[in-house]
Formats: structure tokens, C-alpha cells, sequence
């Protein structure tokens, strides 16, 4: 399982929960890209993803 390091400040959006990308469920946290999504959510995320790339199956 991924860890993810989320130490760094710009993960937490002070102006509000919106809903997880992965499981709509409200959350404060953001991405590196912005995007609302819980840390375990992203961590899931990158797993899945990374074992498609490694078989050829990225989109």
C-alpha cells in the first residue's frame, strides 16, 4: 500500500468540506491537483492505477 505524505499545508482547504472524487463522502482534504479526496481515498487511487500502468492498462 501507497503512503502518501501529506505534511504540507495545501492539503487542507480551510474554506470547506466538498466531496471526495473517489467516494463522494464530504472531505477538507485536496490533492496535489486540487482536487477534494480523502488521504486513504488517494492512497487507494494510486495503488489501483499504478498496477494498470505496470500491466499496460493506463488510459
Amino acid at each position: 500500500m501507497t503512503l502518501l505524505d501529506w505534511h504540507d499545508p495545501k492539503h487542507f482547504d480551510a474554506s470547506g468540506d466538498k466531496p471526495c472524487v473517489c467516494c463522494g463522502k464530504p472531505t477538507p482534504l485536496r490533492s496535489d491537483r486540487g482536487k477534494p479526496v480523502h488521504k486513504v481515498c488517494a492512497e487507494d487511487w494510486h495503488d489501483t492505477h499504478s498496477s494498470d500502468e505496470k500491466k499496460g492498462n493506463h488510459r
